[in-house]
């Protein structure tokens, strides 16, 4: 894909879509990591049903842990592998008051050595929370990524780094917003909606299925 398509691909996104933000609900930097952290094989409506509660009783690091690990587990229990996702958060928390003085660390490094934190869930806060120029890779991200052809990679990081690397810059903080509600509502998985996809003509998926069979 040349530079000319993203260029318009991103603009046609912002156009429809200008402040786009995640499904997630949160208020803080703190509830932001514990939601993502949630939604790992989770979806974002279940992390919100769950978090909505959890939150007015504990939403900083010590009220938390105050709060204790039966609690929070009973709290989660509608989601999935809430037990091991509960032990991190308690850890996480932990962790949190006793070495980054109960506010979330603003650098890779610091987020992804918490418990149950991976690279995708330290870029996510960098760039929700922090308005960092980062990218988050996930299935849907990853998906659009190949399927359109703006950015193949063979894995999750492979994408991220050519994501980083072509987005235009005066895109690239929204980025993952428009890629990730892209993947989720309109380039799904089994049954990409291309009649309904305002970057159609510009998608190299499209452009592929509309070929003469054996092509």
């Amino acid at each position: 894909m040349n530079p000319a398509k993203r260029q318009e691909i991103f603009t046609r996104f912002r156009t429809a879509n200008p402040a786009p933000r995640t499904e997630l609900e949160y208020t803080t930097p703190f509830e932001l990591l514990i939601s993502v952290l949630l939604s790992a094989q989770a979806t974002d409506v279940s992390v919100n049903k769950a978090t909505r509660h959890l939150y007015q009783v504990a939403n900083t690091p010590q009220a938390m842990l105050d709060l204790g690990l039966d609690a929070v587990m009973g709290a989660i229990q509608t989601i999935g592998l809430f037990r091991t996702k509960a032990k991190h958060i308690i850890a996480t928390c932990r962790m949190l008051v006793e070495q980054h003085g109960g506010q979330v660390p603003t650098s890779r490094a610091a987020l992804e050595a918490l418990p149950g934190v991976g690279r995708k869930t330290a870029n996510v806060v960098l760039n929700t929370a922090f308005g960092h120029p980062t990218m988050a890779v996930d299935t849907h991200i990853f998906r659009v990524a190949n399927r359109t052809g703006l950015a193949p990679g063979k894995d999750v990081v492979a994408v991220e780094h050519k994501l980083l690397k072509v987005i235009p810059k005066p895109f690239l903080h929204d980025a993952h917003h428009w890629l990730i509600l892209h993947g989720r509502y309109t380039c799904t998985a089994r049954k990409p909606q291309c009649w309904n996809c305002m970057i159609a003509d510009l998608c190299d998926y499209k452009a592929k299925s509309a070929l003469p069979a054996g092509l």
